[in-house]
């Protein structure tokens, strides 16, 4: 009988090792095939020409005016979203009122839009032709073609990421600590700036990671808003479009191994964030 067991159970822990390391093979398989060979073929490709080629092509002035853009962009996205994905999660975790439901769904609707749509979006709003285009046009305001329309739309397209960071874990933390805080005599101010922000500040910078990659990375709404003005309004994804339709291979994996470098390193920071929650 025991020896029937024990035998029973070598035969699970057999078969559960096998499981474990077939699933761990398909899956380095799977990466190695989908997401390592095209991230290597980037810098193979990008270094093709030699170190002097691709320093000209991510120096020359369209592609640092491209980088630029990328970055002031996400320079101005990013707060932004983190303040509305603070104010968003506070108001939606700490209080109840009519509607809330309506203002998660709210939130979570550029998920479920392309981003094109998001584009046309506000074409049909501030373009020439749009809603408040002969009003823009008669006060000599640009919002489409320009800066502003750009952020705009990389603001549609990414502001969920932060408060949907936030909800669930404020949502975790419950609303005790608050109301501690002010039955003790804090303002609102101060509860939120000394109990729920160190809180939540890991999940926050979690938040904005991603937010930022998500910012400088944006492709399809930019692309339908930017108008593709060379030097001015392409960000480095449509700077990438053009240079690999206009055959210029090493220049635009170049630009794009930037844009690689960038990742790898938000995934690093990001990493490091999800090391330090679980370790405090």
């Amino acid at each position: 009988m025991s020896m029937s067991h024990s035998s029973t159970k070598s035969y699970s822990l057999q078969e559960s090792a096998i499981t474990k390391w077939t699933l761990i093979i398909i899956s380095l398989l799977f990466l190695l095939l989908f997401l390592i060979l095209p991230l290597l073929s980037i810098f193979v490709m990008a270094f093709e020409k030699g170190w002097e080629t691709y320093i000209a092509s991510i120096t020359e002035p369209d592609a640092l005016s491209a980088i630029k853009l990328t970055l002031i962009v996400a320079i101005i996205v990013v707060p932004l979203n983190a303040i509305f994905g603070l104010v968003a999660a506070w108001a939606i975790t700490k209080f109840s009122f009519k509607g809330k439901n309506f203002l998660i769904t709210l939130i979570d609707l550029p998920f479920a839009i392309s981003p094109v749509i998001a584009g046309l979006i506000f074409i049909l709003l501030f373009g020439a032709g749009g809603y408040f285009g002969e009003w823009l046009l008669q006060h000599n305001l640009k919002i489409v073609f320009a800066l502003p329309g750009i952020v705009l739309a990389t603001l549609f397209v990414t502001f969920p990421f932060i408060v949907r960071e936030l909800i669930p874990l404020m949502q975790m933390q419950g609303i005790t600590e608050e109301e501690a805080s002010i039955s003790l005599g804090a303002s609102g101010l101060k509860t939120f700036l000394l109990v729920t922000l160190p809180n939540i500040k890991w999940g926050l910078l979690y938040g904005v990671i991603l937010c930022n990659a998500r910012a400088m990375g944006e492709f399809g709404a930019v692309s339908v808003v930017s108008g593709h003005i060379r030097g001015m309004t392409n960000t480095m994804p449509l700077h990438i479009e053009i240079l690999y339709n206009e055959y210029q291979f090493t220049a635009a994996f170049a630009v794009a191994s930037l844009m690689s470098i960038l990742a790898i390193v938000t995934i690093i920071i990001k990493n490091l964030i999800e090391w330090k929650a679980k370790n405090v």
